[in-house]
């Protein structure tokens, strides 16, 4: 505490007597002649001077450490000021990473968690090496980088010495600049070719300081490697899902010479155990509710005669006609090489391929993509085995309905699933360990959703966590702790939807030294530790959605077809997903929840769909529409859409996101009436009466009544 107290006095007392004033460049010129003779007549005690001065200012994090390097060099010259600046930077920033340590660590780990993670990542995986990148190429003020190292694990010995290191480029280059702005005697010295080129140097350094540091962490990566001489493709795909689709697509579009590799079924998980059969199977499953609420319609009854093996082989059927829309024949029409068979890396521009007839061939390639996708993932409960268990991959051959279905996992997949065969006549009980369902979104959503559920006879547990399977006297019984107490469960069939893993063994990625962790890592660019190696889709995460993965290949595509001349970071800004349930649930930026983590200033307007004709006309009058808005201004953070249709309503405000469209010009468009859409305006209208110009409307009144006389 008395040493965070000294901090605060030193630096409110800065403040207080405006010290800053002393550490201009106006101050600097008015004084250098002065400086100049004091600095002849006692070089070292100057030197010392500055030296301590200048430790104090960098270890306070205070304004001026760059001026007072250029200080430096116009006062010392290009050595002595190199020499002395080097070791006062170094030292100055190694005091603030110990303040940083010793009094800001515990506070700023528990506030502000989440900022920290990609440092603490990066000191994890690389260390020195990151922290000499910082230093190098300035993307973070260096005070910043003192503070928010102190925060992490590494040595002070490391810092000092990789801080000495990284920062003597830039030293070096803002002191010279120094010693050019000591020789200006008038204004004709500005333009002098000394301190052109030195400011000029100033501007470039980052640029060259980034690709010196591409091109050593290049040459660490692939030291144990020879490139070949000429490539057989531009791009060697593997993965025929989403994102080796969309990957391939564009490469073919570009005319660059693709092949795609694909193990099992083109399409990948969406088109064959995803997104397509479990829609058609929700469809069917939703016109038997339909039909069981037809005395809601005014139609005295209704009923339906339907076969469980009908409506499989009913999907089955949807899938077979959405199939060649990625089909081999169409990708190879498209320009694509599309090889049918087993893909492993062999070196970073080199693909073995097996295919399916056991023929091999390698094939070498500038740049790889990996797309690979990602499984259900069963944890190991023990019993698990016994019982035997139903994936979201392998539901899809079943024949007959399940008579007492335990669905575990209260995710968009599991909610989705537990509702389609709840109302196929399936018994379910949906199993969750956390204290409610859809637990991504916000409360009042999960409890919208779970009293839908329940009001259709499903049995969801939440608090419940999942111990053990057995079989007692030939009857499977799951074993639930709940409060405390083992809760028992009897079934038929047990459905695991509990999350998706990236595939990540199996195809070199451990050999080549590719870096994983529960994804394939990658930079902002899509790249592996490899430059020329990308990953998009599942497999990179971080959302597992079939529209993120195609979203994520077209940048892959580019950045492994264009890399070095362009590339560009893909963008996660606007990302919307909807879990199809009834009712229906979308999203697309922040909701409350997560506003509140990341302490975001929020405002909420919101419009119950209730009250909407068209929702009241179809007997679908419930849900609502949540936008979080910056507090005072129409611009989005996010929007929550319950309710019919709410996968379709959402895109209004996902272009209005992407593109900085505000609620007021949603509010001024015209939308069809009736239709489900004008909820959109009816929210924006919730917005504008909240934020109405009260005194305005004052004067107008009392305008009106001048008007009448």
């Amino acid at each position: 505490m008395l040493l965070l107290v000294v901090i605060a006095a030193a630096i409110a007392l800065f403040l207080a007597l405006d010290l800053g004033r002393y550490l201009s460049l106006d101050w600097l010129k008015a004084q250098q002649a002065a400086i100049d003779t004091w600095r002849d007549a006692r070089p070292l005690a100057a030197a010392a001077i500055f030296f301590l001065l200048y430790v104090l200012v960098t270890a306070l994090s205070l304004p001026g450490a760059a001026l007072m390097t250029l200080a430096g060099g116009a006062v010392f010259g290009l050595w002595w000021g190199t020499l002395i600046v080097s070791f006062a930077s170094s030292a100055g920033a190694t005091l603030a990473f110990l303040v940083s340590r010793f009094l800001l660590r515990d506070w700023v780990a528990a506030h502000f968690a989440q900022r920290l993670a990609a440092i603490d990542d990066g000191v994890r995986r690389e260390g020195a090496f990151y922290l000499f990148t910082l230093r190098l190429v300035p993307v973070f003020p260096f005070f910043l980088v003192n503070l928010l190292l102190g925060l992490t694990a590494m040595k002070t010995r490391s810092f000092y010495w990789v801080s000495q290191l990284g920062m003597l480029a830039g030293t070096v280059v803002y002191v010279n600049a120094g010693t050019q702005l000591a020789r200006i005697d008038s204004l004709s010295g500005i333009v002098s070719p000394g301190l052109l080129v030195s400011f000029g140097l100033l501007g470039v350094f980052p640029l060259i300081a980034k690709k010196v540091v591409g091109v050593v962490r290049a040459n660490r990566v692939y030291a144990r490697w020879t490139r070949p001489q000429r490539f057989d493709c531009n791009l060697v795909v593997i993965g025929g899902g989403s994102a080796g689709l969309v990957t391939a697509y564009v490469a073919a579009a570009v005319k660059a010479k693709v092949t795609l590799v694909e193990k099992h079924r083109m399409g990948g998980d969406c088109l064959n155990t995803g997104c397509v059969p479990s829609k058609a199977l929700i469809r069917s499953a939703r016109l038997l509710s339909q039909i069981s609420r037809a005395r809601e319609f005014g139609c005295r009854g209704a009923s339906a005669d339907f076969s469980f093996a009908e409506v499989m082989e009913r999907v089955q059927r949807v899938v077979g006609e959405v199939a060649p829309h990625d089909s081999v024949a169409r990708y190879t029409g498209l320009g694509v090489d599309v090889i049918e068979g087993t893909a492993r890396i062999v070196s970073p521009w080199e693909v073995e391929v097996t295919r399916h007839d056991g023929a091999r061939e390698r094939l070498s390639t500038r740049a790889i993509v990996i797309a690979a996708g990602a499984r259900p993932w069963v944890p190991p409960i023990p019993g698990i085995e016994e019982v035997g268990c139903l994936t979201s991959d392998t539901l899809w051959g079943l024949r007959e309905l399940p008579r007492r279905l335990v669905v575990l996992g209260g995710g968009p997949i599991g909610a989705e699933l537990t509702q389609a065969f709840a109302r196929f006549g399936s018994k379910v009980t949906q199993v969750e360990m956390a204290p409610r369902i859809l637990i991504r979104e916000d409360p009042e959503v999960s409890q919208l959703v779970a009293q839908r559920f329940r009001a259709e006879g499903i049995d969801v547990r939440v608090n419940h966590l999942a111990k053990q399977f057995v079989v007692d006297k030939g009857e499977k019984i799951l074993i639930a702790e709940h409060a405390g107490r083992d809760v028992r469960i009897a079934f038929d069939a047990v459905l695991v939807a509990v999350g998706r893993v990236a595939k990540l063994k199996g195809y070199g990625l451990e050999e080549l030294g590719v870096a994983t962790s529960r994804t394939v890592d990658t930079n902002v660019f899509l790249q592996t530790n490899y430059p020329n190696i990308y990953a998009a889709g599942d497999v990179a995460g971080p959302y597992q959605f079939t529209h993120a993965a195609a979203h994520q290949a077209w940048y892959a595509a580019v950045n492994a077809l264009f890399d070095p001349y362009r590339k560009f970071k893909a963008d996660y800004t606007v990302i919307p997903w909807a879990t199809f349930v009834e009712p229906e649930v979308a999203r697309v930026g922040l909701n409350e929840q997560e506003a509140t983590e990341q302490g975001i200033a929020y405002e909420v307007s919101r419009y119950d769909i209730d009250d909407l004709d068209r929702a009241i006309a179809d007997g679908e009058a419930h849900g609502f529409i949540k936008v979080l808005t910056v507090p005072g201004k129409d611009r989005i953070l996010g929007v929550t859409i319950v309710g019919e249709h709410a996968g379709e309503l959402i895109a209004e405000y996902v272009l209005a996101m992407k593109h900085g469209i505000g609620l007021n010009r949603i509010l001024g468009t015209i939308h069809i009436y009736p239709t489900l859409a004008e909820a959109n305006k009816y929210v924006a209208g919730v917005w504008k009466r909240a934020h109405a110009p009260a005194g305005l409307l004052a004067w107008v009144e009392r305008l009106h009544a001048w008007r009448r006389g």
